[in-house]
Formats: C-alpha cells, sequence, structure tokens
C-alpha cells in the first residue's frame, strides 16, 4: 500500500481498537471485542442477546458442520505439524552424521599430522648423527691429502731425474 492509504487505514483502525507496530509486524485489538463477536452471530433484524432486550444466553449457537470442519482441519494440521517434525528430525540427524564425521577426519588427520611431524623429527636427527659420524670419518682426510701431494711432488721429482 502506499504510505497516504497505509496511514489512512491505520488511522481508521486506531478509532475501533489498538494498533501495535513490531517492525513489519502490525496487530489490531478491537475495542468491544466479546460484544462484537455477539453481534456478529446474531441473525439478521435480531437484537443480538444483552444487547437491551431479553435475558437469554448470551452464547450464540455453535454449528455442528462448523465444529466437525475444525476437528477435521485440526486433524489435517497435527498430521502436518507430525511430518514436519519428522523431517527435521530426520535432516537434524542426518547433520549430525555429517559433523561428527567432519569431527572424525579432523581427528584423524590431526593425528597423521602428529605421527608424521614425530617421524620427520627421527629421521633429522638421525641424519645429523650420521653426518657427525661421516664429519668424524672425514677428520684424516686432510692430512692424508698432504701426504699425497708430498708424494705426487717426490713423484714428479724422480721423473726428472731419470729423464
Amino acid at each position: 500500500l502506499p504510505e497516504g492509504r497505509r496511514a489512512t487505514l491505520a488511522s481508521a483502525l486506531e478509532l475501533e481498537g489498538t494498533v501495535l507496530r513490531e517492525g513489519r509486524l502490525t496487530q489490531f485489538v478491537a475495542n468491544n471485542l466479546e460484544r462484537r463477536i455477539r453481534l456478529s452471530g446474531a441473525p439478521r433484524g435480531e437484537p443480538p442477546a444483552g444487547a437491551g432486550g431479553g435475558g437469554g444466553s448470551s452464547i450464540p449457537a455453535i454449528d455442528p458442520g462448523a465444529l466437525q470442519d475444525v476437528v477435521a482441519l485440526a486433524g489435517q494440521v497435527a498430521g502436518q505439524v507430525d511430518e514436519l517434525l519428522r523431517n527435521v528430525h530426520c535432516g537434524l540427524q542426518a547433520l549430525t552424521a555429517l559433523s561428527v564425521g567432519c569431527i572424525q577426519t579432523y581427528r584423524d588427520g590431526v593425528e597423521s599430522l602428529g605421527e608424521a611431524a614425530d617421524l620427520s623429527i627421527r629421521a633429522m636427527y638421525a641424519l645429523v648423527a650420521r653426518c657427525e659420524e661421516l664429519d668424524r670419518a672425514m677428520q684424516p682426510v686432510p692430512a692424508l691429502a698432504k701426504r699425497i701431494r708430498d708424494m705426487k711432488g717426490t713423484l714428479e721429482r724422480l721423473e726428472g731425474l731419470c729423464k
């Protein structure tokens, strides 16, 4: 509705009862609601009960067909609510199972990562130990290289003398 029409409608409603607004939701409670219900149930041309005349019953007669319709509709609504709740229950079970699967996968991944890190650390320590052993085994090599150079020089001098 355009704003002008909405304001006119709200003003008219405020004259007939209480208007409450919460965001886009508007609630209306009519003044003298009980009297209005009685008036709506009274046959045309007959004064409503309690509206001046006789001291008869103030509750209008209930139509059995309407009551049966209400009972049938209530049964349908109850069935639909049960089906909705079953669907929500199944959906929640599926989401729970999916969440449990994700958490287990995450846990397994963390455990695997921990094991892989532990193995990597052990392998690194083993490599460092082997490098230290190799370093110790290679310590005589510089002295041996010096002796080989000395021998080579001596051989060259001997060759020079033999020529």
